[in-house]
């Protein structure tokens, strides 16, 4: 069992930045993990993710060129940088992981963390 725990989420001001982190507890595996993000009446949306171990990331458009999601092995923790914040980006933010054929779809993602809040004003 993977346990997945978010921080470094809060409220910033538009055009802020702001560092998320993913502590994983599993030992370490090649899977794919994500950053997913969910607005009050939306639904759950994959912003962002990557191959563990590997240089492959992928974005939704709405966030490529602002946010950068990278994973430290030695860490086992996931990262995503968020710059040029803007309101849209409002959410509660969930790491997830899963195997590796995972694409945008939050159910084939098996684990995920409780999910930390990011407010833009």
């Amino acid at each position: 069992h993977v346990q997945l725990v978010e921080s470094g989420g809060g409220s910033v001001q538009a055009g802020g930045s702001l560092r998320l982190s993913c502590a994983a507890s599993a030992s370490k595996y090649t899977c794919k993990m994500a950053w997913f993000r969910q607005a009050p009446g939306k639904e759950r949306e994959r912003v962002a993710a990557i191959v563990t171990g590997s240089s492959n990331t992928y974005y939704d458009d709405s966030v490529k060129g602002r946010f950068t999601i990278s994973h430290d092995n030695a860490k086992n923790t996931l990262y995503l940088q968020m710059n040029s914040l803007k309101l849209v980006d409002t959410a509660m933010y969930y790491c997830a992981a899963g195997p590796i054929y995972c694409s945008r779809e939050a159910k084939c993602f098996n684990y995920w963390g409780q999910g930390t809040q990011v407010t833009v004003s």
